[in-house]
Order: C-alpha cells, then structure tokens, then sequence
C-alpha cells in the first residue's frame, strides 16, 4: 500500500472517531477534567511551598539534589495518573458505546475508580522510568538530548496500549508495558499513519477556530480577541486529545478480536507498516 493510501485510510478513520465524538459530545469532558486537575494539583503544589514560607517568595530555599529528584518523582506520578486515570474513564466510556450500552461520565470515572490500584502502579513505574530519563538528560548534555528523544519516541509506541490493558487485564505495570510493546511490534509494526491525520485535523482546528474567534472578538477588543482564541485553541485540543484517545480503545479492541460498529480489521491495519 502507498504512502497515500495510508494518508487516506488514516483520514478516514479519524473521520469515524469524530463521529463516535459527535454522537457523545460528553467525552470532551475527560480532557478538559484532565488538564483541570493537573492545574488544580499544580497549584496546591505551589500554595504549600508558598505557605511554608509565610508567602515570601525570597525565602523561598534553594532545593538540595535530593529534594529536587524527589519534587520531579512526584511532578511525574501526579501527571501520570491525572492523565491515564481520564484517559481509562474515557476509553471505557468509548467501549461502552461500542457495545450499544448507556455511556455516562459517572459510569467511566467510577471504572476508573475501581481501577485505581493499578492505575497508581503504572503511574509510579512510569514516573520512575521518566525521572531517570530526565536525570539522564541533564548529565549528558545535548547528547542525553538526543538520546531521551530517541527514548521517548520509542516509550511512546511501546505503551501505545498501556491504559486499555491495564483497565481490562489484571497485569501489573510491567507485564502492561511488555505486552503493549509486544502488541506493537509484532502485529502493527512501528509507524501509526494516523498521527498525520490528527495532526492535521489539530493545525487546522488552530488556524480556523482559535483564528476566526480571535477576528471575531478583535471587532469589540483586542483582549478579547486573546482570550477567545486561546479558549478556542483549548477546546480544539480537548476535542483532538479525546479522539486520539478513542482511536486507542478501538484499535485496542479490533486487535483483542472484539471488532467495532465503525471501525473494521482492514482498515485497522492499514495505519501501520509491517515490519
């Protein structure tokens, strides 16, 4: 198959995802409730520091090495489970639908609620693996630069699976990243096509809908103008990071032989290159 072909069956199940988004516009919500968290839980991070030092700034400590790993650890494991525990609700939210059954936001959060062990499992591994990472960075200069990018595109694919695995499969964060990478390398090869797609669909949600809203509120106020645009630019990668994720569940599930109403092995495949 072309590199086009792939371009355009890529596009055509991106197209699909969006219309699974449109029939439950409520899956929107477990990105934004995502990014909320994150801020809410960065915030507190910095309110407890500011308060242990009666809210001056200038006395504020220099951290030691060890404190500075530890603060990085828990930057990591915070991020981590914010964002596969969301990820899981909508993922299951998404399965749901795909089995015809009622899906609600109160239905995937409390899956993941009772998921919750293993989701704080995956999360301390894989902040572990990322401080190590990062630390590894910062010794060697632009060379660990090179050799953490490298890394991280590869932990990228290898835990391309990771969060339906371990929502539905009583594995631990090890075996999850083992039989993800290994879902990945013998049955899809190593190149997603669909990243095209989504990538487009996002540079052209920014342009039109962050652009146009920024045109639209310069008309009463440059100001305006600012903050609709960058509250379009937010709901464009709410809507992009929950169709990126509802591609997983279905990709998940064709591969588990439990094919979807609107998404088919053939197609499936095409998005990737064997090896």
């Amino acid at each position: 198959m072309s590199f086009f072909d792939r371009l355009s069956n890529g596009w055509n199940i991106s197209m699909n995802i969006f219309k699974v988004l449109r029939a439950n516009k409520q899956l929107i919500i477990f990105p934004i409730l995502s990014s909320i968290s994150l801020m809410l839980v960065l915030l507190s991070f910095v309110t407890i520091v500011m308060a242990g030092v009666g809210w001056d700034v200038e006395n504020i400590p220099e951290p030691g090495q060890a404190t500075s790993i530890l603060f990085l650890f828990l930057y990591y494991l915070v991020n981590y489970f914010v964002v596969v525990f969301f990820n899981m609700s909508l993922i299951h939210c998404t399965h749901l639908y795909f089995k015809g059954e009622p899906v609600t936001i109160e239905a995937g959060v409390k899956f993941s609620a009772s998921r919750i062990g293993a989701i704080f499992w995956w999360s301390m591994f894989a902040a572990t693996v990322g401080t190590i990472l990062r630390l590894v960075q910062e010794n060697l200069g632009w060379v660990g630069k090179i050799i953490i990018g490298l890394i991280g595109v590869v932990w990228s694919i290898a835990t391309f699976f990771v969060v339906p695995i371990i929502a539905y499969e009583n594995v631990g964060p090890i075996d999850a990243f083992k039989k993800s990478a290994q879902m990945m390398k013998e049955k899809w090869g190593e190149s997603l096509g669909s990243g095209f797609s989504f990538g487009l669909v996002h540079f052209i949600g920014f342009m039109v809908v962050g652009g146009g809203l920024f045109l639209i509120g310069s008309i009463f106020n440059p100001l305006i103008g600012m903050v609709l645009a960058v509250l379009g630019v937010l709901l464009v990668s709410a809507v992009v990071s929950a169709a990126q994720t509802i591609f997983v569940s279905a990709v998940y599930h064709n591969i588990t032989g439990d094919p979807t109403e609107h998404f088919n092995q053939q197609m499936i495949d095409s998005l990737f290159r064997e090896k």
